[in-house]
Parts: structure tokens; sequence; C-alpha cells
């Protein structure tokens, strides 16, 4: 059975036509989007349902655009052996945002900072041609930074960071076009999602000894990543002492609508950690030869991301991210049982579809309570009696009257296609407000 439509869960603040500056903290915990506890800890926030549904969702098309590029996907622990970390520079270079390691009888384990160095080590526990290069390695999953808690909040900078990360092991020949196909696909992934780029950045090493040794190669990834940016025609600015400890990168910067400046995207050209991992593949020659590695997140952490669209859609979401796609609406008790079936058939479908009944307030307060919910189906007398649906947008449209098939019909498809419109503007629209 569907869950009932809570009133409560969907009250928002100002809408965002009201307040275009809008806070994530605020908004998602007055959306019931998460939450922290002190007893779990700062930087440590919890997923409520509504949230959890718009990460699932961006967590779906960021599978489903990885596996479309030919990336196929691992499962990797988030504990390490200290050892890893010494041989990747992990704990040379970057120790200090690491959480202590844990002593395991005569060993120590670490919580990991990074996915890179288990990626490398699924890559050599195989032995591989030339002929399979490039191999596009992607996963979702979880590493943790030992933040300091002046820096932390809400979700945007936090301690347990599930994130969506890839690795590319590929020819030197192959570094550039698949570090410039990265670039793409994050364009294509922000163009979905409609996110705009603040700016994008080349990150190079600074002065400082946090980076690892050998001007060669940081040299190559550099000049391979001014290529990619050069021949992709985006703006961009090189800043000093950006860079990763092991390669230069390109970040793509998002801004908030204070102006606040952050990361969400990267690409990066690597030649550290296949060296210290001993990484190679078979060539045409049949001699071992030593692969690139090119690390690339497409929308960046899931817990960054979704603080993000919060504030970009002020929590009215589009309808693909929406955490309820479809409210449906009875007019009166009279009407709720034709209105929990339509309900169960839009669950069936796959929408994310709840009812508000009678018992949760008067008609007006039930359609104000939905007000970020896309679609609302209202079910009067008359449309119970013909088995249509009268359907009003949320930004007040109201499409002609629709049998609940093609209801379900229309609102499926543009669910499915990820679109960032509630309704086709050449639909027959009963009224406008």
């Amino acid at each position: 059975m569907p869950r009932v439509f809570s009133v409560r869960s969907l009250v928002p603040g100002e809408d965002r036509e009201e307040n275009p500056v809008h806070d994530h903290r605020r908004l998602g915990r007055e959306l019931d989007l998460f939450d922290t506890d002190p007893l779990m800890g700062a930087g440590l926030p919890y997923w409520l349902p509504d949230g959890a549904a718009v990460r699932h969702a961006l967590e779906e098309f960021v599978r489903e655009t990885e596996r479309r590029a030919g990336y196929r996907h691992v499962y990797s622990p988030v504990l390490g052996k200290r050892e890893l970390y010494e041989i990747s520079g992990h704990w040379s270079h970057y120790s200090e945002d690491m959480f202590p390691p844990m002593d395991l009888g005569a060993e120590q384990v670490v919580l990991r900072p990074s996915l890179c160095p288990h990626h490398a080590l699924i890559y050599r526990s195989r032995a591989h041609s030339y002929r399979e290069l490039p191999l596009r390695m992607a996963e979702l999953g979880g590493m943790y930074r030992s933040e300091l808690s002046g820096v932390l909040g809400g979700l945007t900078r936090v301690r347990a960071i599930q994130l969506n990360d890839a690795h590319v092991f590929c020819t030197m020949d192959q570094a550039a076009g698949e570090a410039r196909a990265a670039l793409d696909l994050i364009g294509r992934a922000y163009a979905t999602l409609g996110i705009r780029p603040a700016r994008y950045r080349l990150s190079l090493p600074g002065a400082n000894g946090k980076y690892v040794a050998g001007a060669d190669m940081w040299r190559r990834a550099a000049a391979l990543l001014t290529q990619v940016l050069d021949d992709s025609k985006v703006p961009y600015e090189a800043v000093e002492g950006e860079a990763a400890f092991y390669g230069p990168k390109i970040d793509v910067q998002i801004a908030d609508a204070a102006g606040r400046e952050a990361t969400l995207s990267t690409v990066q050209i690597d030649f550290h950690q296949p060296e210290r991992f001993d990484l190679h593949y078979i060539g045409p020659d049949g001699a071992k030869h030593r692969p690139v590695m090119v690390h690339r997140s497409i929308i960046g952490s899931m817990e960054r991301a979704v603080a993000h669209l919060i504030e970009l859609y002020g929590g009215a979401f589009p309808a693909w991210l929406a955490p309820v796609q479809l409210v449906v609406v009875p007019v009166s008790e009279a009407e709720a049982g034709p209105a929990a079936a339509l309900v169960e058939r839009a669950v069936a479908a796959g929408l994310r579809a709840e009812l508000a009944g009678p018992e949760q307030g008067t008609l007006g307060a039930r359609v104000r309570a939905a007000r970020r919910v896309p679609y609302q189906a209202v079910i009067g007398a008359r449309e119970a009696a013909s088995g249509d649906v009268a359907l009003r947008l949320r930004d007040g449209r109201r499409p002609a009257t629709l049998g609940t098939g093609a209801l379900l019909d229309r609102v499926g498809a543009l669910v499915a296609g990820r679109s960032l419109e509630l309704w086709p503007e050449e639909a027959e629209l009963t009224e406008s407000h």
C-alpha cells in the first residue's frame, strides 16, 4: 500500500519566486529531506525518506549515464590497511585529512579518504591487454574526511561522503580523449539537472611541499588537461595551489545564491598512482607498458550535489527528482476510494505518488501543502464518475482533463525522460493562473 501523504512534510518556507536566496540547511530540514543528531556527530547528516528519494533518483541517473558512456561499476570496501595509503601517497601527503588508524591485531586499518587506491588494486588484480583499454571503472562509494568542525556545514561539507567516482585506465595516446569525454559527460549531466557552472578552473600545484615529486610528470599532466580545456572551448583560469597531491585537475565550480563557490565535478590525469602500484598492460609489442589513470567525478558527492539542487530549485525539484511526484487529492470522503486506487496505479507505474485525504484538512489547505509537488490530481464527484482527473501543475497551470491512463502515461513519460519542464508547451491547457 502507498504511504499516506503527509501535509507537514511538504509545508515549505517561502516560495522560490518570493525568496530566490535559499539556504539548503534550512530548507532541507523544513522539507524533511535530511537532519543531524549530536549522538551521530557533526558533519554526519542522515537522510530522511524524502531526501533519500531525491538521492536515489540522482544515483540512478548517474549510474545510467555512466553505463551508457561505457563505464562498468564495482564495489570496494570503505576500509583499507594503512600500508595501502602509504603506497598511494595519501599517508604522507594527506594524513591530516584522514581519520586515525584503527588497530586490528597486528595491523592497522584506515577509513579511506578516496576511492582511487582501491580501484588501482582492482585493476591490478587481473592481467590486461592494450585491446581492453580504455578500461572505465566507476563506483558510487563512501569515503571519509576528518574535517575540522569549524568548516562543516549542512550537506556541503561533511565527514562521511558518498562520492560519484570513476577511474579510466588507458594508454598515453588515449588520455586526452578520455579526459575530454569526461568533461563532455559532466556538461550533459549538468544540462539534465539544470546546473550552470560558475567557472572552470585548471588547478595546478603550489609552492608548498604537499605535492608528490616529479616535475616532468606534472608538466605532462598539466599539458594534457590544458589541451582538453582548449579543445572543449570553455573559458577557464589556471590557479596554483589547488591541485590534488598526485596531479593537476580540472575543477568545475558552482556558486550558491549568496555567491559562495565550491567544486562539484573534477577531471584529473594521474601518472603517480599507476607507478606506485606498478600497474601495467601488455602492449602490441608483447611488452609491459604503464597505463595512465584518469580520475573523474560527474557530479561529485551526493551530499554537495543535493545541497546545490535544493538551493537551485528552492525544494521544488524537477518532477523526476521530486520526493513526491504526484499527489492525489479527493474532494471529499466519497472520492477517497477512487483516489486511493489512482495512487496505487501510479505507484505500480513507477511514480512516487501519495494520497492527501479529507482527514488532512480542507481542499485548499491540502493543495497549498503540496505546492512543491509537480502534479496534483484532484478527484471530485464528476471525475470519480467519469474516471477522469482534474490535473493541476505546481506552477498553477491546469492541463485539459485527462483519463487516468492518459495521465499516468503522460506524467510517466516526462519523468522517464528526466524533463526539466512540467508539461509540454504544446499541450492543451484549460486555464492558467
